[in-house]
């Protein structure tokens, strides 16, 4: 019965998830987790597409990767929850410095400027992206939070990095519509070394538990954005060091989506360098699960930057 049990996803990850993120790679490989429902069949079902997938925008060449996953929904009616990752050194969450979502300002849709006393606006190739968020049932979530973060263009986080830990931009908080989607509109983040492009993010219950501090967090997790978009959109101006950066790694050697290759976490994209993208990931969830922050992980962890990985100002 306890082997059992250690195959239900969302318990196992609340048992385990402050022993750290390589901890949870070693134990609760989300391909053990797939060869327990049938390999490869199993992986059909998590990959599929599904009614929420990609936007196309009218006069641009459109983009998608062949495994995104634009649906959690199985055959059964159940749902494949999304997996818990780390949220990395540059949450600005009060788990690791800064507790930017408790400032006047952060509830936004748009991210790209600073707000407050700070008036930065990142530079970049612009994005939309969205969860869509259900229950593992696949029924919508409404009335839930994303907190969603990621790097600028130079690989950089705002009130980390060198240079803009005066700035609070990229980093927004949004409320899940009727649909269960929370959508920001941001610019396309670098590749810096070590990492796969990716969006950081924390759902919350509700929106006056993402902004008083307090939580809790229901969920932590990270976007993989596909590679060949990721390719056209570092071959623009700006974005230079991406390109070696993005030459030596991939998901299956990224510290965070390796184990799977991020497959509940690859977001379906659209779209074209001069109309911009649109990113759109489907996640499901446990309304009742409860995880951590952000902040290095132990000795050995994920949480920790990799080496040439953007670094925190010296305090």
């Amino acid at each position: 019965m306890q082997e059992q049990g250690d195959q239900d996803n969302a318990a196992y990850v609340r048992r385990v998830h402050d022993k750290g993120l390589q901890f949870d790679l070693r134990t609760m490989s989300r391909r053990r987790l797939l060869a327990a429902f049938g390999g490869a069949g199993a992986l059909a079902i998590v990959g599929g597409t599904a009614a929420c997938g990609s936007t196309t925008d009218t006069g641009s060449t459109s983009t998608a990767s062949a495994s995104a996953s634009t649906s959690t929904s199985t055959a059964a009616g159940t749902a494949t929850e999304v997996a818990s990752e780390t949220a990395g050194p540059y949450p600005a969450d009060g788990s690791n410095g800064p507790d930017v979502r408790t400032e006047s300002g952060i509830v936004r849709k748009d991210i790209r400027k600073s707000f407050g006393s700070s008036s930065g606006t990142a530079a970049g190739v612009p994005l939309e992206f969205s969860l869509v968020v259900s229950d593992l049932t696949g029924k919508a979530i409404t009335g839930a939070a994303v907190y969603a973060w990621h790097c600028d263009r130079d690989g950089n986080y705002s009130l980390y990095s060198e240079g803009i830990t005066d700035q609070n931009y990229l980093r927004g908080i949004q409320e899940t519509d009727a649909t269960g989607t929370a959508t920001f509109t941001s610019i396309f983040p670098a590749c810096y070394s070590g990492r796969w492009p990716h969006i950081h993010f924390e759902v919350y219950s509700s929106l006056a538990n993402a902004t008083s501090g307090d939580g809790p967090i229901v969920k932590t997790s990270q976007i993989a954005l596909p590679e060949d978009v990721s390719d056209v959109v570092y071959a623009t101006d700006g974005y230079s060091k991406s390109i070696s950066n993005m030459s030596q790694v991939s998901l299956a050697t990224d510290n965070v989506f390796g184990d799977d290759s991020g497959v509940t976490e690859l977001a379906t994209v659209t779209g074209s360098v001069a109309a911009g993208y649109v990113a759109k990931l489907a996640i499901a969830i446990d309304p009742s699960g409860e995880e951590t922050g952000g902040g290095d992980a132990p000795a050995g962890g994920g949480g920790a930057p990799p080496s040439g990985a953007p670094r925190p100002a010296s305090s």
